[in-house]
């Protein structure tokens, strides 16, 4: 967006304060409104669209903390910077833990203004069309319950937008409930194929006596009971794409058939002395790690390597928990309908305990759950009272460290080893680590760095 789109409100109870940023912010383009009371600010910002809001920490009446709160209560999307003098940084570090973006020390340096606005804004237009490409990815290509907006799957859906125009086939990874069938329905819906066949099988839910008959069919006479002829799946899903679901549970007798087919397009019904031939887009998915398979002897190499074209792997629910609020919603709306219920929203405190299970069943156990708690509700929100005990109990543990949490203890070190090199002198420390003031006190304050 260029600068002309965006609208700044700058809220201070000094004139001149607020003069001075609407001559800086203007030169640069921005729509700026000034307001001199906490009260009138939130007034325009009920009535009119803000961008980003720039308020003074300590003002007469209502304080921009209370603007802070009240403004991000009514709009969460909505930047607010807060203004401080330099002995109230504290309170400053206190906004930001409230929903502030940023903040401003008094008196300011005009560069560092532009700057702090030139990149919030940036970074805000960044997400929002992040967020509307994920959404139009997931809307051309969503299939059912497989939606989403985490970097994971819009990186997934990106590729699928490559993919799905070419007959190369599909080797799908994940874990169990993550979705991989709807992929392949995916893939095939939106192909040229769409109008022909999907046909899907699971490898591992039938007799391995039974999986080569259902897929390849068999001759009348081929063993006892086959007294008609019968087309296998391979032979149905001409001109279609067929789902091998498990294949890693595939015995490795029917494994070296199945190559045939990759290779030549040659079925061969139990019984039968003369191949049929079949043009099928082969989607393959495990929750098995094939290579270990391979080195086992349990599944063929070569075999792999004409699945494996193209690789999309599906990361677990736990691993994007983004997605956890639009799938939940997606969820209540579906069995909503589906049950005649008026459930509207899922409580604040119930979607955070969604958010801290760990989903070893992904989004199939989301589905369910979500499903029995639309079934029990007897209003129209979703309470903790309508989850299984299981939800209720167990809470996501870190099992180790994440990077993270690694980073900022290396920061904090380091900061503190400089801090003591230079006598606790934060000027002395700011330049030896090349970070403004107002940037150390909020490294301090947040990584809880404490003298001595």
């Amino acid at each position: 967006m260029k600068a002309e789109q965006y609208r700044i409100l700058v809220v201070d109870d000094e004139r001149d304060i607020c003069r001075a940023l609407e001559f800086l912010l203007s030169r640069e383009g921005y729509k700026v409104v000034t307001s001199n009371s906490g009260q009138d600010a939130l007034k325009k910002i009920e009535a009119e669209e803000f961008d980003l809001v720039i308020s003074d920490l300590k003002m007469e009446g209502l304080t921009g903390m209370d603007v802070l709160e009240r403004a991000l209560a009514s709009n969460p999307n909505l930047i607010v910077v807060i203004m401080t003098a330099f002995a109230s940084v504290e309170s400053a570090v206190e906004a930001m833990k409230k929903g502030a973006s940023d903040y401003i020390v008094k008196p300011f340096i005009n560069e560092d203004v532009k700057m702090t606005v030139r990149r919030l804004l940036e970074h805000k237009t960044i997400v929002m069309e992040n967020l509307i490409l994920r959404q139009q990815l997931s809307q051309q290509f969503g299939s059912k319950e497989f939606v989403g907006v985490s970097p994971q799957i819009f990186a997934i859906f990106e590729m699928l937008q490559k993919v799905i125009p070419t007959r190369s086939n599909i080797l799908i990874l994940g874990e169990s409930g993550t979705g991989k069938g709807m992929i392949a329905e995916v893939v095939h819906g939106n192909s040229q194929r769409k109008d022909k066949p999907f046909i899907s099988i699971n490898c591992s839910a039938i007799p391995e006596n039974l999986l080569e008959s259902e897929l390849f069919g068999y001759k009348k006479g081929a063993f006892t009971g086959a007294t008609t002829d019968k087309k296998g799946l391979i032979t149905m899903a001409d001109q279609g794409t067929l789902f091998l679901d498990e294949i890693g549970d595939m015995p490795l007798g029917l494994q070296a058939k199945i190559l045939k087919v990759l290779e030549s397009g040659e079925v061969l019904p139990v019984g039968d002395t003369k191949p049929h031939y079949a043009d099928v887009r082969i989607v393959a998915a495990t929750n098995k790690n094939l290579e270990e398979q391979i080195s086992k002897g349990l599944f063929r190499e070569d075999l792999y390597y004409r699945l494996n074209v193209i690789e999309v792997k599906i990361p677990p629910l736990r691993e994007r928990k983004e997605d956890i609020s639009v799938l939940a919603r997606h969820f209540v709306e579906k069995y909503c309908r589906e049950n005649s219920k008026k459930v509207k929203v899922i409580a604040d405190e119930t979607m955070e305990v969604l958010y801290g299970y760990p989903w070893p069943g992904n989004i199939r156990e989301l589905r369910n759950v979500i499903e029995r708690a639309v079934v029990l509700a007897t209003g129209e929100e979703i309470t903790v009272a309508e989850l299984p005990d299981r939800i209720k109990t167990q809470q996501g543990t870190k099992v180790s460290q994440s990077l993270k949490d690694k980073m900022e203890y290396f920061e904090a070190r380091i900061i503190k080893e400089t801090l003591e090199a230079h006598s606790w002198n934060k000027e002395d420390a700011a330049r030896n680590l090349e970070v403004d003031l107002a940037t150390l006190y909020r490294k301090i304050k947040k990584l809880g760095i404490a003298e001595g």
